[in-house]
């Protein structure tokens, strides 16, 4: 009889702790939950932890299995080459795609690069270096999106996965644009944290590598003015200068008007063959001089329109920063009041002057892809389109810049995807404003 009650007790447990499983699996994994992971934006942290791990995976795979492509790196290690062995005047410092185009933070950085890679011929080392690089930028990015909480965690999936000239031009191309944008993003995560002088240092710090990060100085601009005040925006100004003329120095005693020059040419005619975005166009008309100022223009005057809109975000964002900061300390632990999609207020501006400088750029070749791809979900869903026509832009957008050689049909498909973007957002904004 024992035997047989012991049977039967056991029997009893095993029905429990089936209808226990059972239970917790109806409380618990629901697919309506399981579903949130994917589209509820306050997820989106957590997604993008899994992402980060599925991106390590992905770049030791590229690197290990697709074959590494110079383009430039050689070029720039015998630009830093010629500094390292002495050369100051930025006119004789030179590689085979030409003379040196980028500012004194570049030269250092690939320095350091250069001796890294033993002379810059161990080229695995450098694309296990552009990987770290890679992961850190989609970490920077991720924080913000998470803070933001405006786009869905299912866009990370399109971000990491879909995009193959994203990865090429990180870890088997090795152009200076990642390490701008890395500092960039930096920059301006540390601003959301309120951390503005080593937001401005970082900020700097970018526009030392490549000069297309002057793009976000309008909105930046704004930014100090209406959460500094005056006094400090000027002090910040100077920092952001200082830093420039101090890393720039030893240039700037040795040939001044040479490193002003080749460092921040606005003037560069690019070679029309390499051109991404301007392809429909004559080769006449292209390295024209009047088209150079009529796109300068039409970005002035979208930046003039914009600009009243982004006055009144920087507005409410330094008010709300103001109530957070007063408010919080007087609540209870437990009656902690979340305020981070506040953030939203901030990013928007820095994303859209971004967007609006490199939709009316001279150029654009392939590694500048990298300007704006990581910002591109959030400016289309700062539109009121569809989810559905939203995934089509940014995927024809993907489709132009992978299609190489540029060609007329490409060239006029991304305009026409840059201009939806453009008056979405311009239309969003407006409507929003109507109904404040």
């Amino acid at each position: 009889m024992a035997p047989r009650k012991e049977f039967r007790s056991n029997l009893n447990v095993t029905k429990a702790l089936k209808k226990n499983t059972k239970k917790w699996y109806e409380n618990y994994v629901e697919w309506g939950k399981l579903g949130s992971l994917f589209t509820d934006p306050r997820k989106l942290f957590f997604v993008g932890r899994l992402f980060i791990i599925l991106e390590i995976v992905l770049n030791i795979l590229v690197i290990e299995r697709i074959p590494y492509t110079e383009i430039d790196w050689k070029a720039y290690m015998q630009e830093v080459e010629g500094f390292l062995n002495g050369t100051l005047d930025y006119s004789k410092l030179k590689g085979d795609t030409g003379p040196l185009v980028y500012p004194a933070g570049f030269v250092y950085i690939f320095s350091i690069l250069y001796f890294i890679t033993e002379h810059g011929t161990k080229i695995k080392i450098a694309q296990y270096f552009f990987a770290v690089l890679y992961i850190v930028l989609l970490t920077l990015v991720f924080r913000i999106y998470a803070k933001t909480k405006k786009v869905p965690p299912y866009i990370l999936i399109i971000m990491c996965c879909t995009s193959y000239r994203v990865h090429s031009i990180f870890t088997l191309r090795l152009f200076n644009d990642p390490v701008a944008m890395i500092l960039l993003f930096a920059s301006l995560n540390a601003f959301l944290d309120d951390h503005w002088y080593l937001g401005s240092i970082f900020y700097s710090m970018a526009v030392s590598v490549k000069m297309n990060i002057l793009l976000f100085a309008p909105a930046l601009l704004i930014t100090y003015m209406y959460n500094l005040g005056m006094f400090k925006t000027a002090i910040h100004l100077f920092i952001c200068a200082s830093i420039q003329l101090i890393l720039g120095l030893p240039f700037l005693l040795n040939n001044p008007f040479a490193y002003v020059k080749s460092a921040f040419n606005l003037g560069r005619v690019f070679e029309f063959k390499w051109t991404v975005n301007w392809r429909f166009l004559p080769e006449y008309i292209f390295i024209h001089p009047y088209f150079h100022i009529s796109l300068l223009v039409l970005h002035i005057l979208t930046l003039i329109y914009c600009i009243p809109t982004w006055i009144k975000y920087m507005k409410s964002y330094a008010k709300l920063k103001f109530l957070e900061k007063n408010l919080q300390p007087r609540l209870k632990k437990k009656e902690k009041v979340d305020m981070s999609t506040v953030s939203q207020l901030f990013i928007f501006p820095m994303f859209a002057a971004n967007f609006i400088g490199i939709m009316y750029s001279r150029s654009l070749h392939y590694q500048f892809y990298i300007w704006y791809y990581h910002t591109l979900p959030y400016i289309a869903w700062c539109t009121d389109y569809k989810t559905v026509i939203k995934l089509t832009i940014l995927g024809i957008i993907e489709l132009c810049w992978n299609t190489y050689p540029s060609t007329i049909f490409s060239s006029i498909s991304l305009h026409i995807c840059h201009l939806m973007l453009l008056l979405g957002f311009i239309k969003d904004k407006s409507n929003t404003e109507k109904e404040k």
